[in-house]
Formats: structure tokens, sequence, C-alpha cells
């Protein structure tokens, strides 16, 4: 590991605080992992205060509000269900949840819900004028 990488956190989460659940969720999860926050192991930030933080990735402010997205102390890119797998893994009490959802036989199916319910997400928030 570099001196940088090990300066970067674990994972970084770009989430939108302008959508309520997704807030509301973020939350429950910075809670939960107020230790990695603090150590500086998981960052949460919010996107509309960066929003071209991932335009490197071809991650515009409209996919992020659409599905969380993060980077990993690598650099890699991960997308919606992926993400929230990988929060669960670092949740003390919840790697359970990472392990059923995020196995490869359940991976499929987990990525087409979560996809479903972000663009209802999506679509309810717009619909509400949060942006």
């Amino acid at each position: 590991m570099t001196l940088e990488q090990a300066s970067k956190p674990e994972l970084t989460v770009w989430y939108n605080t302008r959508c309520p659940v997704c807030d509301a969720g973020i939350s429950r999860q910075k809670r939960r992992l107020i230790e990695a926050v603090k150590a500086g192991r998981i960052e949460f930030r919010d996107i509309n205060f960066e929003p071209a933080a991932l335009a490197g990735f071809g991650a515009s402010l409209e996919d992020i509000r659409r599905r969380l997205h993060a980077t990993d102390a690598q650099g890699q890119l991960l997308v919606g269900a992926d993400v929230v797998i990988a929060v669960w893994k670092a949740t003390p009490g919840e790697g359970w949840l990472a392990k059923l959802f995020g196995n490869p036989i359940a991976l499929p199916l987990t990525r087409f819900a979560y996809d479903r319910f972000a663009d209802l997400l999506y679509a309810w928030n717009r619909r509400n004028g949060r942006w």
C-alpha cells in the first residue's frame, strides 16, 4: 500500500442530501459507522456541494442523484447496489446482508431491484421539486 492509499478512506460514498430517503439512510449508516468515520476509513460526501466530483469517471450530478456512487481506496468506482453492499460489509452487524445480497447468485437480482427502486425514488424526488 502506498502512502497516498493509506491516507485515502477505504470507501468514500457520494450521496444526495436533497433526497429525504437517501439522507435518512445515510444518516443511519453514519451512526452505525461512527468509529470508521472518525478514523477516516469511511467518508460520506454530499454531491450537491461538489457536483463535478466524479466527472472523471463520467458520472454526472444526475447520475449520483439517481444512484449511490462510491470510490474505494484504490480509486475504483462503485455504483448502486455495489455501494450498498460495500457499506454493509463495513458496518458492524450487517456483513450478513452483504453476503446474502452480494453473493454471485443473488447479486444480479440485487442490482436489478436496487436500480428499479432508485428509478422510482428519483422520479418521486423530481416530481416533488427537490432538484
